[in-house]
């Protein structure tokens, strides 16, 4: 009984489907809509955090060592701010490396080597360049670098001969004020226009129902439960959604194919071509996901107006 049931709600949903062609054909095409404005909300969310993740990856803070450092406090140094939690990465920069990045740095400024070469010694110290696992974290890690400036072994004679961090303070602030404005605002667009989607479909689903608001009285009186008459409905708009998410596959990879070169080069740094083949899979089961949530949902509820009799 069930399964003829199940049978018999499938095939009446496939027959409704081609047989009102022109009011599948339009719900299918506000669902194509509908997707595509999500999917374009998933790309420009992902040209969002790659454009953050470029600008964060040029933030850093610098420590100069002082010249009378030993390898030994510098290697300490360096261990010490390793552990931290909030570091993501240390690099070190000896005296030898800085001196040779100096001389490459004015190589065509005679008078700035023939100085370097009177002076007879490297008067430069080594340095490290950190970052932070996020920008917000830059202000505990030159705290604990002031507090290292004593000594690291708190003898007094410390190592750290200053902290640019001053310098670019500002730059880091911005940066974090951008990034939690941008989260904000990406959420409060994407809960936008995703509601205003699933309104515009389910009353384009409504609409389409409201053809068959005889038909499903009819049934009603003589005694079909809700879900006998749902079943059919429901159907088709799984179907309206499955249509939709494949046509809006289809049309994103020319669509992505174009556009990418040109999100790259506005310094995005993605092709969302690539991230559109990258994550195919990904796509593929929010797209047509979405399609046959929004489809049954939409139905579900649309009919449910029909119900009182």
């Amino acid at each position: 009984m069930i399964w003829t049931n199940i049978k018999r709600t499938l095939k009446s949903g496939f027959v409704s489907f081609w047989r009102n062609g022109s009011v599948s054909l339009a719900s299918v095409l506000v669902m194509i809509v509908t997707l595509l404005v999500i999917s374009s909300i998933i790309f420009i969310g992902a040209m969002l955090s790659s454009t953050l993740k470029s600008i964060e990856s040029k933030v850093d803070i610098n420590v100069y060592i002082t010249q009378t450092a030993s390898d030994t406090d510098i290697a300490s140094l360096q261990k010490s701010i390793k552990n931290l939690p909030e570091v993501a990465t240390v690099t070190l920069t000896s005296r030898e490396e800085a001196l040779t990045q100096f001389r490459q740095r004015h190589q065509d400024d005679e008078l700035t080597l023939q100085a370097l070469d009177e002076i007879g010694t490297n008067p430069l110290g080594a340095s490290f360049n950190i970052r932070a696992k996020d920008p917000s974290q830059y202000e505990t890690i030159v705290k604990f670098l002031d507090s290292q400036k004593t000594g690291v072994d708190g003898s007094g004679t410390g190592v750290i001969e200053r902290v640019n961090y001053s310098n670019n303070k500002a730059a880091i602030d911005a940066l974090n004020r951008i990034m939690t404005s941008s989260r904000k605002l990406g959420t409060i667009v994407v809960t936008f226009f995703a509601l205003v989607s699933i309104l515009i479909t389910f009353n384009t689903i409504r609409l389409a129902i409201y053809i068959f608001r005889e038909e499903i009285a009819v049934m009603r009186l003589v005694g079909a439960s809700e879900m006998y008459i749902r079943g059919p409905f429901v159907t088709v708009g799984l179907m309206y959604g499955a249509v939709a998410g494949i046509i809006t596959l289809i049309l994103l990879y020319p669509m992505t194919y174009y556009v990418g070169p040109l999100t790259f080069n506005l310094g995005t740094g993605l092709n969302v071509f690539n991230y559109y083949i990258g994550n195919f899979g990904q796509m593929f089961l929010v797209v047509v996901g979405t399609g046959l949530i929004l489809g049954a949902v939409s139905s579900y509820l649309a009919v449910k107006k029909y119900l009182k009799v």
